[in-house]
């Protein structure tokens, strides 16, 4: 039984809890899985963030939340606004949306600007920065490798490929989604210096799929189907999870 890779895969892991309809009483039952897996972090809308932190106190799993979420359009006093009461309310990882809009304009004035601007109020509270681009929102490569730019010149800890709520509409009127694929972080982690680090979000919901970006060379996956994963890999690396009871935890909404 491999227990140092289990323990390392569970905190390559932020747990999401960021459905729209995501309830308290699901938020709670979330905070029990995170604690349960020892998983790296929860990640949960900022109204949230206080009873996150009491219900993980006395654990080393952290609470994050997303600013400006899910589509990055709020003023960026505002976004500074959320930022700085997150943290005040405890969270010590912060997942920003850019401004889209701003970013498909090539207005990298602006977009640094509100990096730079979210990045230095995290830095005031030892709060580390997540830059989310939504990928599945740029058409061209040119984009995601001036993003990468841009957050290693600010110095965010990580980019990060989704929200998970990026849908795009077809001409067919119908609506889909990629997330995390394979071109994009390896495009990202081959365009980000040193010190920047690469975040999986969208559609890795399996073991496998957590190992396959963990061999690209990412190192935090958004998840929703944390149990999913972790209980298959205590079977694939030799044992059950020993903590009875985890099959009567539920999977949170989430990405």
């Amino acid at each position: 039984m491999d227990a140092h890779l289990i323990r390392e895969l569970a905190k390559m892991i932020d747990h999401s809890l960021l459905h729209p309809t995501l309830t308290d009483e699901e938020l709670r039952e979330g905070c029990e899985l995170a604690r349960h897996y020892d998983v790296a972090s929860v990640c949960i809308k900022p109204y949230a963030v206080k009873l996150a932190v009491g219900l993980l106190a006395g654990t080393d799993v952290r609470v994050g939340t997303v600013i400006g979420f899910p589509h990055g359009n709020s003023a960026m006093v505002v976004k500074m606004a959320e930022t700085e009461q997150a943290c005040r309310d405890g969270a010590v990882e912060i997942d920003m949306v850019v401004n889209i809009g701003k970013v498909l304009g090539g207005e990298w004035d602006y977009v640094t600007q509100e990096i730079r601007a979210i990045k230095a109020t995290c830095a005031q509270h030892g709060a580390i920065l997540k830059v989310i681009f939504e990928n599945d929102f740029l058409p061209d490569d040119a984009f995601k490798i001036r993003l990468c730019e841009i957050c290693t010149e600010v110095g965010a800890e990580y980019v990060k490929t989704s929200t998970g709520y990026g849908f795009v509409k077809g001409a067919d009127g119908t609506y889909s989604y990629e997330g995390a694929t394979e071109h994009d972080l390896k495009l990202m982690l081959d365009h980000v210096g040193p010190g920047v680090k690469v975040k999986a979000a969208g559609g890795v919901r399996t073991l496998d799929g957590l190992l396959k970006v963990k061999e690209l060379g990412v190192t935090r996956l958004g998840a929703s189907a944390t149990a999913a994963i972790l209980e298959e890999a205590y079977r694939r690396f030799g044992r059950v999870d020993p903590q009875a009871g985890s099959a009567e935890i539920k999977e949170s909404k989430g990405y």
